[in-house]
C-alpha cells in the first residue's frame, strides 16, 4: 500500500506540497518546506483529534478519501491561493487517512507568503475551501461504543 501520495502536476510553484497520507503528519516536515527566506510570514494551520464532539466522548476517528480526487481539490485549492493572493510563495496541504487517536494531526496547512496579511487569509480560505469540497470522510467512534461517518465537509458557510 501507499502511504504517501503527492501532486505531481504543475501547480504553479514547485515550492507546494499537496498530500493525502497514511503516516502521521511531521509539523518539522511541513514548516521545513515553508522555510523560505522570501517569506516574511508562515501562517500554520494543524488540524487535531478532539476527544468529544457536541459533548460526545470520542475514542478515535478513522479518516478516507477519495485521494485522486481529493488531490484535485487540493491543487485547485492552491491554484486559486496563488491567484488571490499573488505574494504566496508556498502552499502546503497534507491530510491524514487511516485510524488516528486523541491529540493526532489529522491536517497540517502550511502557507509561505511575503505578508501576514495574505498569509492568514489564504490559510482560512485553504482549509475551510478543503473540507467544504474533498472528498475525505470521517468515522468517529465513541466511548459508548457508537460510530457514524460525518462528511468533514459538514460546514456552516459555502465555498
Amino acid at each position: 500500500m501507499v502511504e504517501t501520495v503527492k501532486s505531481t502536476q504543475p501547480i504553479g510553484s514547485m515550492d507546494d506540497s499537496l498530500v493525502i497520507q497514511w503516516a502521521p503528519i511531521s509539523l518539522d516536515a511541513v514548516y521545513a518546506q515553508v522555510d523560505d527566506p522570501a517569506n516574511g510570514s508562515v501562517v500554520l494551520m494543524v488540524g487535531t483529534v478532539r476527544n468529544n464532539t457536541a459533548g460526545r466522548p470520542v475514542l478515535f476517528l478513522e479518516y478516507e478519501a477519495y485521494e485522486t480526487m481529493a488531490l484535485s481539490v487540493f491543487r485547485e485549492i492552491a491554484q486559486t491561493t496563488r491567484r488571490q493572493w499573488p505574494s504566496i510563495n508556498q502552499v502546503i496541504i497534507h491530510h491524514r487517512v487511516g485510524k488516528l487517536t486523541i491529540g493526532e494531526v489529522s491536517v497540517a496547512v502550511a502557507i509561505g507568503s511575503a505578508h501576514r496579511a495574505e498569509g492568514f487569509a489564504a490559510c482560512q480560505y485553504a482549509i475551510d475551501t478543503l473540507k467544504h469540497n474533498a472528498p475525505i470522510w470521517k468515522k468517529e467512534h465513541g466511548q459508548d461504543g457508537s460510530s457514524d461517518w460525518v462528511s468533514i465537509g459538514a460546514c456552516d458557510e459555502t465555498h
